[in-house]
């Protein structure tokens, strides 16, 4: 299995459509870890802020997106939206460890759902991160449309044990093996 991983479109479609055209190619599902059309009240505007363009660029590909409420996602969009943004976390099984996959705003620390052979998938902070610490691996795919901390917009993908971040051309920034 390929899956594209995607946090913090914030309703911004223009470089939505390019990890999209990547994904179109070669991706099984697609992971979006919240935030998807609202760009909150601390965040400024996303240029190109159009999250009904958003909505239908996403219902397109339905059958093969799976999804977690971010802090600025809410039932309203869920209404536009043609899949369910589920919950706050899942938990994915791959073989001999589990990928916890949540937006990031709720779960920090404690996590009696991972062990330390899991991964942690984030979103959230908008940055690229792709490290272990204290025995557990936390990634996360950066943001593709309100980056922070000079960091590029990216989006991240894990197939075979590889958790990989690239930036829009598909130049890696950053990868580790899970397993």
């Amino acid at each position: 299995m390929k899956y594209y991983i995607v946090s913090d479109i914030h309703g911004s479609p223009l470089n939505l459509e390019k990890v999209l055209a990547y994904f179109d190619e070669d991706g099984d599902y697609l992971l979006l870890l919240g935030d998807i059309l609202y760009h909150g009240p601390r965040n400024p505007l996303p240029e190109g802020h159009d999250p009904k363009r958003v909505a239908a660029l996403l219902n397109e590909r339905k059958e093969k997106i799976m999804a977690v409420r971010g802090n600025c996602d809410s039932e309203v969009d869920q209404m536009v939206l043609q899949f369910p943004i589920t919950a706050d976390y899942q938990i994915l099984p791959f073989d001999g460890y589990k990928v916890f996959i949540t937006h990031g705003h709720l779960y920090e620390e404690g996590l009696p759902w991972v062990s330390k052979n899991d991964a942690i998938l984030f979103g959230h902070i908008h940055i690229p991160v792709c490290e272990r610490e204290n025995g557990y691996l936390y990634l996360n795919p950066g943001s593709i449309s309100l980056r922070k901390l000079d960091s590029a917009p990216s989006f991240a993908v894990l197939e075979n044990d590889q958790f990989i971040i690239y930036d829009l051309d598909k130049n890696v920034i950053n990868s580790v093996k899970i397993k």
